[in-house]
């Protein structure tokens, strides 16, 4: 098979969440398991460090391993979903894997997995974790796909555990209260390994203090820690001022990085105590060079100028609401939004939070779980939201340009996907 072919076979034989939405759910690690010793335990190779939360865990992955390639190791890092390839979930030093891994990972192994009828997610952790092992990495960033106690990740032994936070998603899985949504994330923390965590409420950090309690895990609290001075916005990213590391001028915008950068820096500490050898130099170079090194894309990235047009994948209420705070500090004289949701997120406290003196070209994702352009326009309708609509990304865009001055500011997001498919017509 080609690497195309490949890539449609996988999509195809173990439906891919990010397209069909719950009937790709495996509850269980039993499928992970046998995965794991077919494969002889790969993830036993190398270090790892495992993030969780609802927002923010996919910034904080990316930039843990860039400072980490800038302090000489060799990085692995697992992530998801992927925006355009496949191959950006796994990455070695910032470089997918090769397309004729995935082909031969495929080829030889189809016989033993497909009795086992695994998820996607089951199949692709089982090749991440085996092509880190092959590639001999001296550590690998592993994110968490869903939850975190029965995602399939949940069976590697971290240096050390990351849940960045916690607001409402996924609720058909991981339960309607921010303690029950907690208690599924605290799933990672493990016998007697530190857990750094991002932010909390009073409702979660009880979740969090007692499960830590019960495993005998060190707990830090990274909002207690205050490695922050204070951020200002600076160039297209960041300046901030630290306790531990001076003046970090960091690449990544979006007013969401500075929660963070503070989790980020109180992991570091964590990590030297565990022996990795981190200096100043490394953290700033890793900061400002996260896409460079790791191939990060969708967070507050800019693909446009004249008008300006910055793209970002948040996609739910905590997400969402850091977005409308950067929306309302932008400087223009009109804001456009490109704008699409798949139909299984909580549409009607999103749209309560979106600007109402905005322009709006609804639009959907070319995705099984896009909601229909039309449905949406009528929903936003009801909180004070007009616009056209589109039927692709690709044509609200256009549609967005050809109305802007240059003095306008054009966003395009909603979902994941819609960053996806603008990217892909961008690229």
């Amino acid at each position: 098979m080609t690497y195309e072919q490949t890539t449609e076979y996988l999509f195809n034989c173990a439906p891919l969440f990010q397209q069909v939405g719950s009937s790709a759910y495996k509850e269980g690690l039993d499928n992970t398991r046998l995965l794991d010793e077919h494969f002889g335990h790969p993830h036993r190779n190398y270090r790892t460090i495992h993030v969780a939360g609802t927002n923010g865990k996919g910034s904080t992955s990316h930039t843990l391993a860039a400072i980490l390639q800038a302090a000489g190791y060799k990085v692995g890092l697992y992530t998801s979903p992927h925006l355009i390839d496949f191959r950006e979930r796994i990455r070695v030093d910032g470089v997918p894997a090769s397309k004729q891994f995935v082909v031969d990972f495929v080829e030889k192994e189809r016989s033993f997995f497909e009795p086992l009828h695994p998820s996607f997610f089951e199949l692709t952790t089982a090749m991440a974790f085996l092509y880190f092992a092959q590639e001999k990495v001296d550590v690998a960033i592993i994110e968490v796909g869903l939850g975190g106690r029965l995602d399939c990740t949940n069976i590697i032994a971290p240096d050390a555990c990351v849940i960045t936070n916690i607001s409402p998603d996924h609720t058909q899985f991981l339960g309607s209260t921010l303690a029950q949504i907690a208690g599924e994330k605290a799933g990672i923390i493990k016998k007697e390994t530190p857990v750094i965590i991002g932010e909390t409420t009073p409702e979660t950090k009880a979740v969090f203090a007692q499960k830590a309690a019960t495993e005998r895990a060190p707990i830090i609290f990274a909002e207690e820690a205050a490695q922050l001075i204070d951020a200002q916005p600076h160039n297209s990213g960041i300046r901030y001022h630290t306790n531990s590391y001076g003046t970090i001028d960091a690449e990544l915008g979006g007013c969401y990085q500075i929660k963070n950068t503070n989790t980020i820096l109180t992991v570091l500490d964590t990590l030297k105590e565990k022996g990795y050898k981190i200096d100043t130099q490394a953290v700033h170079k890793g900061f400002a060079n996260v896409t460079a090194s790791t191939g990060l894309m969708g967070r507050w990235q800019k693909v446009g100028c004249n008008p300006t047009v910055v793209c970002d994948a948040g996609h739910n209420i905590g997400g969402i609401s850091y977005i409308v705070e950067q929306l309302s500090q932008q400087q223009c004289d009109t804001l456009r939004i490109v704008f699409g949701m798949v139909n299984d997120k909580d549409i009607s406290s999103v749209l309560a939070m979106m600007p109402k003196e905005a322009t709006y070209y609804f639009t959907q994702a070319s995705v099984k779980r896009a909601l229909p352009s039309q449905e949406l326009a009528a929903l936003a309708a009801q909180y004070g939201l007009s616009g056209n609509c589109y039927p692709s990304v690709a044509d609200a865009l256009y549609a967005a340009k050809g109305e802007a001055s240059p003095r306008d500011f054009i966003f395009v997001g909603g979902s994941c996907f819609i960053v996806a498919d603008l990217l892909a017509a961008t690229s």
